[in-house]
């Protein structure tokens, strides 16, 4: 399958399996796309927490508002988490950057004021995000991508102390019965037309 067939075919899971694993090797492939994420000067301002421990799952259930039974089913739950200290961010880069990186860093975005650079560390997680879905699709792996979570609850119950839970995703099989399979629910968008334009 192509990649454009991929993307043709994914669709975001509204019922898991709760009887079906991803297998780890699958797992670990998707550790290692995650860690290889592109990111603007290479920063990569995240940490991602893959999380199958079923009592803790269950946990986190409860602070994800309408996603708490994919929570609570899906095979593995994927917390992305931003950088939310700069000190810890700007001390990161030094370690792990080079020079060039981290003068663009100091010349282009320190001076900027405090909100406008999370803002941009936040920009960069979406990019992983993207690479997520899309390695899923490949690897025939459902997925569903969660904003509709409480960050700030999740930071908490996972003891996080420099990073913020931005969002999650929900891994695993679906569920013979979802409805939101393409043979019950055909995808959606808007013709391309309308949003790609060339000049």
């Amino acid at each position: 399958m192509n990649f454009l067939e991929l993307m043709q075919q994914r669709y975001t899971t509204k019922r898991y399996n709760p009887n079906e694993k991803i297998d780890v090797e699958k797992i670990e492939q998707l550790k290692q796309i995650l860690n290889l994420t592109p990111s603007s000067i290479n920063s990569q301002p995240w940490n991602f927490i893959f999380i199958e421990n079923q009592e803790l799952k269950t946990k986190l259930a409860g602070v994800s508002r309408h996603n708490t039974q994919r929570v609570i089913d899906c095979s593995h739950l994927i917390v992305f988490n931003v950088i939310n200290n700069l000190d810890f961010f700007e001390k990161q880069i030094s370690e792990n950057l080079p020079d060039a990186a981290v003068n663009y860093y100091k010349t282009f975005l320190k001076p900027l004021p405090e909100e406008e650079v999370k803002a941009w560390m936040k920009n960069q997680i979406y990019i992983s995000l993207g690479v997520f879905l899309t390695a899923c699709a490949s690897l025939g792996i459902d997925a569903t991508p969660m904003e509709g979570i409480e960050g700030y609850k999740y930071t908490e119950i996972l003891g996080l102390e420099n990073h913020l839970t931005t969002f999650a995703v929900c891994i695993g099989k679906h569920h013979e019965e979802d409805t939101n399979q393409l043979k019950f629910h055909a995808k959606k968008r808007i013709e391309k037309d309308k949003i790609i334009s060339e000049i």
